[in-house]
């Protein structure tokens, strides 16, 4: 199984662009901050991840003002064929409804 649900807000996106099959693709990066424990230790985790959305969902993935936090699901896959970096095929996204703790 390959299902991602994070927490994030949109730092950067780019214009709607279209592939030469004429599906809509919207691009973004995401910023996430949250508190982890792991091995009974509080941990602080930020980190940057490049996000993509397809089809009917990027227009609506656009609107989204920057800096809104919301919970965003979708998978992981590589940027292309022989790359070994990875990004988040977002597939649906909602307004952020888990409370996440404010970083010192």
């Amino acid at each position: 199984m390959n299902e991602l649900k994070v927490v994030a807000s949109i730092a950067e996106k780019s214009a709607l662009r279209y592939t030469p099959a004429g599906i809509p693709i919207a691009t973004a990066v995401l910023m996430h901050y949250s508190k982890q424990e792991q091995a009974s230790t509080q941990r602080q985790v930020e980190f940057e991840i490049t996000a993509i959305a397809a089809g009917t969902i990027s227009k609506r993935f656009l609107e989204i003002q920057l800096g809104v936090t919301m919970l965003f699901t979708g998978f992981l896959a590589r940027k292309n064929r022989n790359s070994k970096s990875l990004v988040f095929h977002i597939t649906d996204f909602q307004e952020n409804e888990f409370e996440t703790p404010l970083l010192d």
